[in-house]
């Protein structure tokens, strides 16, 4: 007994922060009715927005999330309908110690140049193979050094100062985008989506939502207000 109340205790410590997202894909009429903040989109205070003329999306992520792992096929839908010169970037979120390694391992991974190749495989080895990858020791000898990647080469960078430094970085990022659940999208460090059952926005409709900002975005950022003195 005390055996199955530990792993149900280590299984919620896994999904804790990934919180209820689920895939309500309920349509939205009209179709593309004016967004609302505060219930299709959240604005993030103070922004955090790119310099010049660059949009940015970002997904904020976790390997652990099972929500993120259901996510993919609509964030690949999402890259290939976004504008031209509009970037796609992942953020790894660590909501917990268990998803600590998961982003440290993403950040390592990156700069390896190995995340094309590993990002959907991960999600698919943790969540539709059920591969026990828990540890950075596990993602690098389990799974990263199928992709070329040497274990000792692997570990030692992702113990290294540029990583620590990244994995800082992001986890400020996740804080100052106010990010309290997973897969949430950034739309340039100025508006947060998430998925809201209750509101009848599933996956689908963060696409269709974040696609409507970013052009609402691009749209401010090469057609300023003009203002008068």
């Amino acid at each position: 007994m005390l055996k199955q109340v530990l792993i149900l205790l280590a299984g919620l410590a896994f999904l804790g922060g990934c919180q209820a997202q689920g895939n309500t894909d309920a349509a939205k009429t009209p179709a593309n009715p004016a967004l609302v903040a505060g219930q299709d989109y959240y604005l993030i205070t103070p922004p955090q927005t790119t310099p010049g003329d660059q949009v940015v999306v970002t997904e904020v992520f976790s390997y652990a999330c099972p929500h993120c792992a259901d996510f993919q096929p609509y964030a690949g839908e999402l890259k290939s309908k976004l504008p031209k010169g509009v970037k796609f970037a992942l953020l790894p979120a660590v909501f917990n110690a268990m998803w600590e390694p998961y982003a440290r391992a993403f950040y390592t991974a990156q700069s390896m140049g190995l995340v094309d190749k590993t990002h959907q495989a991960l999600f698919d080895a943790i969540h539709r193979d059920h591969e026990p990858l828990r540890t950075i020791q596990d993602l690098a000898n389990l799974f990263y050094a199928n992709y070329g990647a040497s274990p000792g080469e692997f570990l030692s960078t992702a113990t290294s100062f540029v990583i620590e430094g990244e994995l800082a970085a992001g986890n400020q990022k996740v804080r100052d985008w106010q990010v309290d659940a997973t897969p949430t999208l950034i739309i340039d460090g100025k508006y947060r989506v998430t998925a809201n059952p209750e509101r009848g926005i599933g996956f689908q409709q963060m696409v269709t939502i974040a696609l409507q900002l970013v052009d609402q975005e691009l749209a401010a950022k090469h057609h300023p207000a003009k203002t008068h003195k």
